[in-house]
């Protein structure tokens, strides 16, 4: 709360405002360290070193940088190796060797039967990231755009060009993560083909009638409870953005995920869309169907559930200011 106070906290990209609502909703709360705190763990005669949470380059970009090795290669170099053969043409071969010099670095698989190609280095820059040349560290910003990669044989690239640009203000991102309430989950197969022709109008059925009743029957305001649904077989990854969804699907599964306060709730929410989503009929005028559900009882307890509520980073004097170090020595 004093940082923000301060006004030291920041959105980043699309993110809203930091409310202290917000922050008190948080469970727990954690900054992304750079590579100075394991820096001076090394300094220190540190072997072995247990951190929280820090950024991924920031393991590997810390040693290259201790001894002296320029921060272009090296934080470049860190970003390329930190999911191992992920830069190869076959991911799930294991680590990569980094050999990181004065001007550069050569990146080769440690599976003698795995390739790495100028492409598949490049590629891996848009790993997690939004920006396939620049990448912000808690220091600076790691600028590949004028990176040239170069193949010295059929299994090794190597990398000229990266620079590193130091921050006027260095940052500490942060992530927090909010419980949400309790959920609980129903799951019916749908194959009757009058009902999956006018899906959007049996599902919006499905909810209409849980929020005119819900309230009354068990107390809860709008806002204290939530149903979401997810139609496989039909729109549920893409939503309306899917190009397909004017066209009647063969079968679809409903999944139907309720969330309240407490797990009793969320079950006996569950419990009440039980009726619905096994014989709920398309209109007035029509039968009751009967479908079908994956289990019984049909409704499983999915426990607390969170969501992550920080995209924001703190403006700091030195990137160790967030963090604590502690030394032991074991084993004497």
């Amino acid at each position: 709360m004093q940082l923000l106070a301060q006004g030291r906290i920041h959105p980043l990209g699309t993110a809203d405002e930091l409310k202290p609502e917000t922050l008190e909703r948080c469970r727990h709360i954690v900054g992304l360290m750079g590579a100075e705190p394991f820096a001076d763990a090394l300094r220190d005669g540190a072997e072995i070193v247990l951190a929280g949470r820090s950024t991924d380059t920031a393991l590997a970009a810390v040693l290259p940088l201790l001894r002296g090795l320029p921060a272009g290669p090296a934080w470049h170099a860190a970003k390329i190796a930190e999911c191992g053969g992920l830069c190869t043409e076959n991911p799930r071969s294991g680590g990569v060797l980094l050999t990181i010099d004065d001007t550069g670095f050569t990146v080769e698989p440690l599976a003698v039967d795995v390739r790495c190609t100028t492409r598949s280095v490049a590629a891996h820059m848009l790993y997690e990231n939004a920006d396939p040349f620049r990448l912000r560290e808690p220091a600076g910003t790691l600028d590949a755009g004028g990176a040239v990669y170069t193949a010295l044989d059929e299994r090794r690239v190597r990398v000229e060009g990266s620079r590193f640009e130091p921050a006027a203000q260095q940052t500490i991102k942060l992530e927090g993560a909010a419980s949400v309430g309790f959920q609980s989950q129903l799951i019916t197969g749908i194959r009757d083909a009058k009902i999956l022709g006018r899906l959007d109008q049996w599902c919006g059925r499905l909810i209409a009638y849980l929020d005119k009743h819900v309230p009354s029957t068990f107390g809860l305001t709008p806002d204290e409870y939530h149903y979401s649904m997810r139609r496989f077989g039909h729109d549920a990854v893409l939503g309306e953005a899917e190009p397909e969804r004017d066209t009647p699907p063969r079968e679809v599964g409903i999944v139907l995920t309720v969330t309240a306060p407490d797990q009793t709730t969320a079950g006996d929410l569950a419990k009440f869309a039980n009726p619905l989503m096994l014989h709920l009929p398309i209109d007035d005028d029509s039968p009751l169907p009967t479908f079908a559900f994956i289990s019984s009882p049909a409704e499983t307890a999915l426990g607390e559930a969170f969501e992550f509520v920080l995209q924001h980073a703190v403006d700091v004097a030195d990137e160790r200011d967030l963090f604590r170090t502690v030394s032991t020595v074991v084993g004497q």
